[in-house]
């Protein structure tokens, strides 16, 4: 069975997770996958948006400490590993989603609990079925939170209540989660994968370079000062003046049409 299951339709690359049986706790071998496909979709002209979801009842358990990975064993352990392991594991995955060059959709259609939440929230939009959840299992188990949760946390909820969520571990539910603004959009378990496809067909006819420098700017700008947020602006509209896209745009605009976006 295909742990990872991966599909390209109208533009849209549609990433997978596929272990329902586990809930679909991550391993070694699903978290590389995910970062190539993420680095392909931005390589990739021909892909202009990116949903990522799963199979079965959960989005994502978390990882699984179970599964047999590079770095994996606790045996002649030094100093030093447990962090190298994080920096280039989960952190890796979640910089893989915050960088790629397309808008990347989660499609959540269960439980996302610790590296599944970050998963899920370090996407540019969060579509979640109502019987999901979200929760920040760490503390639940002695550990603190990685794979950036206590760097995304504070930024989506101010960091009162990031603190609340991460010391408690306590289970958010879906129309909860969007009431905070972890999640865009609740919908039923039966229309999550058509709400998806909507708003990813939909990014997929936008103006893709544009987007992505929009994306950019505001990841960018929540580590910023206004001088260097404003500057970082002028400097990505002149580089994306210089595409086809904006020259389309600003046609249709002129020609009282509207604009055929082609991604370049």
């Amino acid at each position: 069975m295909d742990e990872i299951l991966h599909r390209v339709d109208a533009n849209v690359s549609w990433i997978t997770l596929n272990r329902p049986d586990a809930m679909n706790a991550l391993t070694w071998d699903q978290r590389e996958r995910v970062i190539a496909l993420l680095a392909d979709a931005s390589a990739d002209p021909g892909i202009r948006a990116v949903v990522v979801t799963a199979t079965g009842k959960g989005f994502c358990a978390g990882a699984d400490l179970r599964s047999s990975g590079p770095s994996s064993t606790t045996t002649d352990r030094v100093v030093g590993d447990i962090s190298r392991m994080i920096r280039q594991g989960a952190q890796r995955l979640i910089t893989a989603v915050l960088d790629c060059e397309k808008p990347v959709i989660a499609a959540v259609n269960g439980t996302a609990a610790g590296i599944g939440a970050h998963l899920a929230l370090a996407c540019d939009l969060v579509i979640a079925a109502e019987p999901a959840r979200f929760i920040e299992v760490f503390v639940r188990r002695g550990l603190v939170p990685d794979g950036g949760g206590a760097y995304l946390l504070p930024r989506l909820l101010g960091p009162q209540k990031a603190k609340e969520l991460l010391f408690f571990g306590d289970a958010v539910p879906a129309q909860e989660a969007a009431r905070l603004g972890l999640v865009n959009k609740v919908v039923p378990a039966d229309e999550l994968e058509a709400a998806a496809r909507d708003w990813a067909e939909r990014l997929a006819q936008g103006p893709t370079r544009a987007l992505a420098l929009t994306k950019q700017l505001v990841n960018a700008s929540l580590d910023s000062d206004r001088a260097t947020a404003l500057a970082a602006e002028a400097t990505a509209q002149e580089l994306n003046m210089a595409t086809a896209d904006a020259n389309e745009g600003v046609a249709g605009f002129v020609e009282r049409r509207t604009p055929k976006y082609l991604g370049r």
